[in-house]
């Protein structure tokens, strides 16, 4: 599977994750630059060879300026340590949209396709060899395939030379936690996939 080419927006976006982020600061293509308090870029380690892509921001992540730092951020904070025994600072974490759409709604389409690129130039710049899909929202933007998480999760996909993995988002763990076992599997998955790509 290819990534969806929305990426030739990207190539015009400077080849610096730091001179990256001082454009998405500035960043008013889109409706949701008037409602925002923080534009939230995405944090980890620049090199990661893990990133971790959600829906967008929640209030609390609007609030910081910060990715998953809210329940659902707490949870995948542990799921990273505890479960791939990795620091949260070993990968890299970002979203679909960078900024709060209000309410914590979906983001539109156009809303999407105005922000993609700079998640695009993201993947470019870090080169992550895992990209783990956080819900259906996340998924389907960035493969375009609107296949049920339920039913895609856990499987490995060939994406562009790197491998994506889809999984349950943490906000639906929390409301779902019978699902835990099943996100507890595809990280066991992903933690494996980690140790072949470093051995």
């Amino acid at each position: 599977m290819q990534p969806i080419e929305i990426q030739q927006s990207s190539r015009d976006l400077p080849d610096d994750l730091e001179e990256l982020k001082k454009i998405v600061l500035e960043c008013h293509l889109c409706d949701l630059a008037k409602t925002r308090k923080n534009v939230v870029f995405g944090e980890g380690d620049p090199k990661a060879n893990l990133m971790f892509v959600g829906e967008g921001p929640g209030a609390t992540e609007d609030e910081t300026g910060r990715p998953f730092v809210g329940r659902a951020g707490q949870l995948l904070t542990k799921m990273i340590e505890n479960v791939l025994e990795l620091k949260r600072s070993d990968v890299y974490i970002a979203n679909i949209v960078k900024c709060r759409p209000p309410n914590n709604r979906v983001p539109t389409p156009e809303e999407v396709e105005k922000c993609i690129p700079y998640l695009w130039k993201q993947i470019e710049l870090i080169d992550p060899k895992i990209i783990v899909a956080l819900g259906s929202t996340s998924y389907r933007h960035l493969t375009g395939d609107k296949t049920p998480i339920s039913k895609i999760r856990g499987q490995v996909i060939d994406f562009g030379g790197r491998k994506l993995i889809p999984t349950y988002h943490p906000s639906f763990l929390l409301r779902n936690p019978s699902k835990k076992r099943e996100a507890y599997e595809d990280l066991l998955k992903i933690k494996e996939l980690l140790c072949e790509f470093s051995s």
